[in-house]
């Protein structure tokens, strides 16, 4: 706690003054977390100081709230580009992030519980810098962080406002962000380690060298490509009972009225940790994770050398819901030999035709 207080005065986020008139400030929490690292063991113990940002009104406390995030699908492009390139991908973490995004709005938040001024204990803080919590922080955050790479000469991508390019005399360097997790890595080792001392000079990072484990995924980087895992993800989700397939050909998922009603709350887990509720339904989600458990070191192949043509492909049923007779459809893209994204869902109306429901 002393550690996330010496940030704030560091960082220069907050005044503290007397109550203004009028004006409600914002409480504050502590808020404990263990952050583990790749193999589950627990690498550090962090207290973060929060505002309750759900009291925030909107005109008053805050205007614009919107950041970009990286999706699940940037990140495997990336990997598949890093791998076609032949470079490695480092990552690195900036410290405290939200402290260093600069809010436009007045913000008033309590003292800290168990660490009010001993001379003015009802006063306030106003927050020069954005902390956790508040509605507008991610934002003050991105756009700082955004100014820094326009600065440092970045470009940062039409579509994915999250990635961003620095060209330099042949040499490419990346940068993908996910709020403060950066990955970054290019052709010319120089330009990466310049951008890394750039960061470090603006932020207080933490350099955790190579990429190996990003967002519950397991990451190996060779000469020969990159194969992506979550055989730890699956460990920690699955417990008993191998399976070679993940579901019969002959399982039926119908309403199933007769059937024994589960718990709902462990099926939504189940189902939320994979990404109606009747008994034949819990045994199909069953027999996914034990066939989970059983081919944890299946992953995707990321082949180093690979064109970047971009290709996609897709399919349907036709009336597969014996319950609706609506389709499903399936959708696949691959960045060369890379499968970098996918999706399967039923279609949202009946198909009166095999042409009209590849269509949908």
């Amino acid at each position: 706690m002393h550690e996330e207080l010496e940030n704030f005065e560091r960082n220069h986020v907050r005044d503290l003054i007397e109550p203004p008139p009028n004006r409600r400030p914002i409480g504050t929490k502590w808020v404990f977390k263990n952050k583990r690292g790749e193999d589950g063991m627990v690498v550090r113990n962090k207290a973060r100081l929060v505002a309750q940002g759900f009291c925030q009104k909107e005109g008053i406390d805050y205007e614009e709230t919107f950041a970009p995030v990286s999706r699940l699908e940037d990140i495997r492009i990336l990997l598949a580009f890093a791998a076609s390139k032949g470079f490695k991908l480092q990552q690195m973490d900036v410290k405290s992030a939200f402290l260093n995004g600069f809010i436009e709005e007045e913000v008033y938040v309590r003292q800290p519980p168990g660490f009010e001024s001993a001379r003015f204990p009802v006063w306030v803080y106003k927050l020069r810098k954005a902390l956790y919590g508040p509605k507008q922080a991610p934002r003050a955050w991105y756009a700082r962080l955004k100014s820094f790479c326009s600065n440092a000469g970045f470009v940062m991508g039409s579509v994915d406002k999250t990635l961003f390019l620095l060209s330099r005399g042949g040499d490419t360097t990346i940068v993908q962000i996910y709020v403060d997790d950066i990955i970054f890595g290019g052709s010319s080792h120089a330009l990466v380690s310049s951008f890394a001392e750039q960061m470090s000079r603006e932020f207080e990072m933490s350099l955790m060298g190579e990429l190996q484990f990003f967002l519950g995924l397991q990451i190996k980087q060779g000469p020969e490509g990159t194969f992506v895992h979550q055989a730890k993800y699956t460990r920690d989700i699955l417990k008993n009972k191998p399976m070679t397939t993940p579901m019969s050909t002959n399982t039926a998922l119908d309403a199933d009225e007769d059937g024994e009603a589960v718990n709902q709350k462990e099926f939504r887990g189940m189902i939320g940790s994979l990404r109606t509720r009747r008994t034949s339904h819990r045994q199909a989600v069953k027999r996914i994770f034990r066939y989970s458990k059983f081919t944890p070191e299946l992953g995707l192949w990321y082949s180093s050398g690979s064109s970047l043509f971009l290709r996609g492909f897709s399919n349907a049923d036709h009336a597969g819901c014996r319950i609706d007779r609506k389709s499903t459809s399936g959708t696949c893209q691959l960045l060369g030999t890379s499968l970098v994204s996918w999706s399967s869902r039923k279609q949202a109306s009946v198909s009166l035709s095999t042409t009209k429901r590849e269509i949908r």
